[in-house]
């Protein structure tokens, strides 16, 4: 591959045509057409999938020997559920919540349920808390003028 300008951007997408330097457009599934001349190129994810479609059950290990993408590039793709771990590995993924066996993500079933409900419960504190301004009477509100003075007076 000759060296044309900026070829690939900071995730590895490739920019521009290793080519003819033309512009990159995004067919799908980590793959790049060349929009002058039709040349093919793969990001880091077209790269490591195209690899695990030809090699089945290899390990992180392998792939990243293979293919020149980082282990750590390789976990988070599994992380963020664009990689999933063969059925017939000895090798998964630990859910962060309780340590099981996982396939892809962060979370197990039952922890993925729990950390939504958790992150539910803290956006709706957070959004309390952005509106307290704007909540009449609450308890931690002054007012100017309100020393303890009668406001009103009733007429008998």
């Amino acid at each position: 591959m000759s060296e044309v300008g900026n070829l690939f951007d900071k995730y590895h997408k490739p920019v521009r045509c290793a080519r003819c330097g033309g512009g990159m457009i995004f067919k799908g599934v980590g793959e790049y057409a060349c929009d002058t001349c039709g040349y093919i190129d793969y990001d880091d994810y077209g790269i490591v999938r195209n690899y695990i479609e030809e090699n089945r059950g290899a390990t992180v290990v392998e792939i990243s020997a293979a293919t020149g993408v980082s282990q750590s590039q390789i976990q988070a793709m599994l992380r963020d559920e664009r990689l999933e771990v063969s059925e017939e590995s000895r090798v998964f993924l630990k859910c962060v919540g309780c340590g099981r066996e996982i396939r892809s993500g962060m979370y197990c079933p039952v922890c993925e349920k729990l950390a939504a409900a958790a992150a539910a419960k803290k956006r709706a504190r957070e959004a309390h808390e952005a509106h307290k301004q704007f909540i009449s009477g609450y308890e931690n509100e002054t007012r100017i003028g309100e020393d303890g003075a009668i406001r009103f007076r009733r007429e008998r």
